[in-house]
């Protein structure tokens, strides 16, 4: 029978792996075993911190010595390795992180407030929460405590300003987008233009509790547990993810908007409006 504490030598194991390679500064563990929300299907979720390029070949043949299955040098998002557990199965997702331009990254958000389209405060969120399993010179500490601070309120309000007019007010605002693809019928458009209404709905739900944004997995379990909430909210994201219809999208679209805006008010976080319109000619 599979134990819990057979993950944790796994893990351990990784760990050691990857402190034998010089160039690695350290190692952390993020994701839900982090947070103790793992599950039968969890990776382990693996962020190695170097200050110069871990060596390709030492990275393959770790992969190689380890992995049933496994690929190497992956680029579309971080840098990183995958590989199935030859003996468990379980997989491992090993990401690469340099540790000046994580720094870079965290003081961009944290000292200048500079907010993104969503998921602004994602990197922010795993470096004070990932569990530090390797630590040559203690420099991964040092950078989670320049980390752990309070949230900025400079922050917050950039990004409610930059996400909140493509929620509605803008002309290119989402929800407008959602229901002009509705109307033409094409349903990857309507995808594409849902995923980013709630990029940007939940960055500002997190931004307006104070609270860092803990990535994509089981999002909407982790807002619904913030202290505030649209009232509804859960049940409305539900339904908008499975609406067809025009009518019940815009009718939700609007729903979510009109509940954001509320709770904007009631924090005394509503962004000031950034146009308005001509009056007609006489």
């Amino acid at each position: 029978m599979h134990q819990a504490s057979d993950d944790e030598a796994l893990i351990g194991a990784l760990a050691a792996d990857f402190a034998a390679i010089p160039q690695v500064d350290a190692v952390s563990l993020g994701g839900s075993r982090s947070t103790g929300r793992a599950d039968a299907q969890s990776d382990i979720d693996l962020y190695v911190y170097s200050a110069e390029p871990v060596p390709l070949e030492q990275r393959r043949e770790l992969a190689v010595r380890r992995g049933g299955r496994f690929e190497v040098d992956n680029r579309f998002w971080e840098p990183g390795d995958e590989w199935d557990e030859r003996a468990t199965g379980i997989h491992v997702d090993v990401m690469y992180r340099d540790l000046a331009e994580t720094r870079a990254q965290l003081e961009r958000v944290l000292d200048r407030h500079e907010a993104d389209l969503g998921y602004t405060t994602c990197l922010w969120h795993n470096v004070i929460n990932a569990r530090i399993l390797f630590d040559r010179g203690g420099r991964l500490a040092a950078l989670a405590d320049f980390a752990r601070r309070p949230y900025p309120d400079g922050l917050a309000r950039a990004i409610i300003g930059k996400n909140h007019p493509l929620i509605r007010d803008s002309f290119g605002a989402f929800g407008g987008q959602i229901l002009k693809a509705t109307g033409r019928g094409d349903a990857v458009a309507v995808s594409h233009r849902t995923a980013a209404f709630l990029a940007s709905y939940f960055d500002i739900i997190f931004a307006a509790n104070r609270a860092p944004h803990p990535g994509e997995k089981r999002l909407l379990a982790y807002a619904a547990a913030l202290p505030h909430v649209p009232a509804g909210m859960e049940e409305d994201v539900e339904r908008l993810l499975s609406a067809r219809s025009p009518a019940e999208l815009a009718r939700l679209v609007d729903a979510l908007t009109d509940g954001l805006d509320r709770l904007l008010e009631d924090l005394q976080l509503a962004p000031q409006a950034r146009g308005g319109s001509t009056p007609p000619a006489p």
